[in-house]
């Protein structure tokens, strides 16, 4: 990866131009690098980043819910390396009063996909169990985080004992690492699981949830292929779906951030949920930024401050 420069990007009607002042690094960043993971057709195909945090410095007809000078984070389909992006109004939400643009910039990918896997599609609910793979992770610690909030028990597994207990003070009740790919026998049976590991760890998932449990899988760590109990699937009657956030129609990406927008940014602002931010790397040190969450080793989000 290389700094170069491009043309300033001009916002088009509903759309707004923000100054970048922080982005985050995400697993989508290295996959794309690697050329595994091509952007959509309406993001920059080699400008990596899908979240920001900056300030809005140009309208485009038809704005109305934002101004100049508005902090703003949001998710982008690309491009959230770079010093300006433009973004369509809706897709953005305001920064809560003090949280500064490194804070902000750890949150959109985390929180809005936790969000939308865990309370708008799968439906968890107070008194539930949630089960959290990777759950030191940036995904992993928003859902901990919401969930707990919720009133929900919740549960997770980690590669150390070290990110199990980091999680604690986060709101996690039980924390298993898995011997290889096997948890089930140490977890409390949950009614959601939301699967960031993906590979074998299906299998264990299909083992431990319960009879009309949700399953969500959202991150392909162990790998894509998995062998599953089928027959045990259809026993417990289980609903077993994946999402994505970047390859949504823009109309569906607005409604997810608007739901985030009226539900977790409320929370954000009174301190009861948190970005958790791992490091902060300058712009220029992109590549060890992605060095880093290559190796595994952080808990919580990889920032850069653009």
């Amino acid at each position: 990866m290389v700094l170069v420069e491009r043309p300033l990007p001009e916002p088009s009607r509903g759309e707004v131009r923000v100054r970048v002042r922080a982005s985050a690094v995400n697993r989508a960043d290295l996959l794309q690098r690697m050329g595994s993971y091509p952007a959509p057709a309406d993001a920059p195909a080699d400008i990596p980043g899908l979240e920001i945090a900056g300030e809005v410095e140009a309208l485009g007809p038809g704005c109305e819910l934002l101004a100049v000078g508005d902090r703003v984070f949001g998710l982008v389909g690309g491009g959230g390396y770079a010093e300006a992006v433009v973004s369509h109004e809706r897709a953005l939400a305001k920064i809560p009063a003090g949280m500064s643009f490194e804070d902000a910039a750890a949150v959109p990918e985390a929180f809005v996909t936790a969000h939308d896997a865990i309370i708008t599609q799968a439906g968890l609910r107070s008194g539930e169990t949630l089960l959290v793979s990777a759950a030191g992770s940036g995904v992993g610690t928003a859902a901990i985080q919401l969930a707990h909030a919720l009133g929900a028990f919740v549960e997770g597994t980690a590669r150390t004992p070290d990110k199990l207990e980091r999680c604690k003070p986060l709101g996690l009740d039980l924390g298993v690492v898995p011997e290889g790919a096997s948890f089930a026998d140490r977890m409390k049976p949950p009614h959601v699981i939301l699967e960031l590991v993906g590979g074998n760890y299906l299998a264990d998932d299909l083992r431990c949830v319960q009879t009309l449990g949700r399953i969500v899988l959202v991150g392909l760590l162990a790998g894509r292929k998995a062998e599953l109990d089928l027959g045990l699937a259809l026993s417990k009657r289980v609903r077993i779906f994946a999402t994505v956030l970047r390859a949504r129609p823009l109309e569906q990406k607005i409604a997810a951030m608007r739901a985030f927008e009226a539900q977790v940014v409320p929370l954000l602002a009174r301190g009861l949920v948190k970005p958790i931010v791992d490091r902060v790397f300058p712009l220029a040190d992109a590549a060890r930024a992605h060095e880093h969450m290559a190796s595994n080793q952080g808990f919580g989000k990889i920032v850069l401050a653009v």
